[in-house]
C-alpha cells in the first residue's frame, strides 16, 4: 500500500472538535451528582473527527496515528499525577494497548434483573449488606457486592459477556466513582446517568434493510505507552481510571472519554 492511501498509517489526519460539547456532563443534575460521586472535574469527554474510513481491524494504527496526530496532542486532555491539573499530551507515544468493548445493547432493561433478584427493591431502594471491602472499595449494599465480588452469590446475575457490555462498563464506573464517592441508597441516578452518558456518546442508525436501530460505533479501551512507560490515561494504574474510544465510522467522528481516579471537586 502507497503511503497516503486510504488506511494507511499517514494517511489518517485528525482534527479537533471543541464545539462538540457532552450534554450529560455538562447538565447541572449531572454535574452535581458526579461531585457526589467524587468524579467531577476528573472526567471529560472530548471529540475529534478523521478524514478515511475507519477499519476496525486496523485499531492500533488507527489509535497510534491519533496519538501521534499535530491536532490531538495539544488537545487531548488528561489529569497531570502530580499537580492534579489538566494536561495535554506531552510525551511521545511509543505504542497503544487498545482492548475491544463489544457495544451490542440498545436498551436499559438490561438492568432489569437488578430488581428481580433482590439487589435493589421495587421501589429501587438499594439493599443493605455488611460492611466489609473488596479492593480499596467499600462494599455496604447487594449492588456493590454484584459488581465486585465474585465469589458472593449474585456475582452470576450477570454474565462475563455482559459485565464486558460497554453499557455495563459506564455503570460500573459511575456507581464505584472517585475517591471520596458517597454512594447513593437508589439506583435511579446511577441508571439515568448511565444512559445520558451511553446515549452521549455511542452513535444509532435504523438498518435500511431491517428497519431495526444498530449502534454503529466501535468501543476501545485504550492505554498509551511512551519510552517510560503508560502514559495514558496515567502513569498510575487504578480500576477507575480509564480511557474509552468511541468511534463512529460514518460520521467519522472519535468520542474519548476519561476519567481519572482521585479527589474530585467538592465545592
Amino acid at each position: 500500500m502507497a503511503a497516503g492511501e486510504p488506511g494507511d498509517l499517514d494517511g489518517y489526519c485528525f482534527r479537533f472538535l471543541p464545539q462538540k460539547t457532552f450534554e450529560c456532563l455538562s447538565a447541572p443534575e449531572t454535574a452535581s451528582r458526579l461531585r457526589q460521586w467524587s468524579m467531577l472535574g476528573r472526567v471529560a469527554a472530548q471529540a475529534f473527527g478523521f478524514d478515511q474510513t475507519f477499519q476496525a481491524h486496523r485499531k492500533d494504527d488507527f489509535l497510534l496515528a491519533f496519538f501521534k496526530d499535530p491536532n490531538v496532542i495539544p488537545n487531548l486532555k488528561l489529569l497531570s499525577d502530580s499537580s492534579g491539573q489538566w494536561i495535554t499530551l506531552g510525551a511521545e507515544v511509543k505504542k497503544i494497548e487498545a482492548t475491544n468493548v463489544p457495544c451490542t445493547q440498545l436498551s436499559m432493561s438490561f438492568f432489569n434483573r437488578l430488581y428481580d433478584e433482590d439487589i435493589v427493591r421495587a421501589n429501587g431502594h438499594i439493599i443493605k449488606c455488611l460492611d466489609s471491602f473488596c479492593d480499596s472499595f467499600p462494599i455496604s449494599d447487594e449492588l456493590r457486592k454484584v459488581l465486585l465480588v465474585e465469589d458472593s452469590e449474585k456475582y452470576e446475575v450477570f454474565s462475563q459477556p455482559d459485565r464486558e457490555e460497554f453499557l455495563f462498563c459506564l455503570f460500573k464506573h459511575l456507581c464505584l466513582g472517585g475517591a471520596l464517592c458517597q454512594y447513593e441508597d437508589v439506583l435511579h441516578p446511577y441508571l439515568e446517568t448511565t444512559k445520558l452518558l451511553y446515549k452521549d456518546l455511542v452513535s444509532v442508525r435504523k438498518n435500511p434493510q431491517t428497519k431495526k436501530i444498530q449502534i454503529t460505533s466501535s468501543v476501545f479501551k485504550v492505554m498509551a505507552y511512551d519510552s517510560n512507560g503508560v502514559c495514558y490515561p496515567s502513569t498510575k494504574s487504578h480500576e477507575q481510571t480509564f480511557s474509552y474510544f468511541i468511534v463512529d465510522p460514518i460520521k467519522r467522528h472519535v468520542h474519548v472519554l476519561y476519567h481519572c481516579y482521585g479527589v474530585g471537586e467538592m465545592s
